[in-house]
């Protein structure tokens, strides 16, 4: 009777525990050394998203090692000179982040720009001011995709 009781106590918490977790909103990490952006980013993804800010490449990595995330926004240019196409780069190096969605945000609107990204293994580039409906659309699909 009592192994019966504790099997059902376990069964309804996995029930609850997985109603969470589909409940749960998708998880974004944020690549972005400008604050007036960090600001605005969030303001427009954290009805949908779960959102974590980061400025720098250390503070990337550092971050993306902490948590697992559902998908990446990375600012091209960051302070002291680092490359956010040149961070993904090395991201696409390390296996468990091969298939991690990144959306790629940039003033910079020339085609060279896009080209190094998409070889850098940026799925997206889109331009900033970018449309909230766009970058919200876009980073559904995106997740949406990878975990099918």
């Amino acid at each position: 009777m009592i192994i019966f009781l504790v099997m059902k106590l376990l069964t309804q918490k996995i029930i609850e525990l997985e109603m969470i977790n589909k409940n749960s909103k998708p998880r974004l990490l944020i690549t972005e050394d400008d604050i007036e952006n960090q600001k605005l980013l969030q303001l427009v993804l954290r009805n949908k998203f779960e959102i974590d800010i980061c400025d720098s490449e250390q503070s990337f990595f550092d971050q993306l090692n902490q948590k697992e995330y559902d998908a990446v926004i990375m600012d091209v240019t960051l302070k002291n000179g680092a490359n956010g196409v040149d961070i993904i780069k090395e991201l696409r190096k390390k296996s468990q982040f091969k298939e991690l969605p990144v959306v790629c945000l940039s003033a910079n609107v020339y085609g060279v720009d896009r080209i190094k990204a998409r070889e850098a293994g940026i799925d997206v580039y889109l331009t900033k001011p970018v449309d909230n409906s766009l970058l919200i659309n876009t980073l559904n699909r995106l997740i949406n995709k990878n975990n099918s």
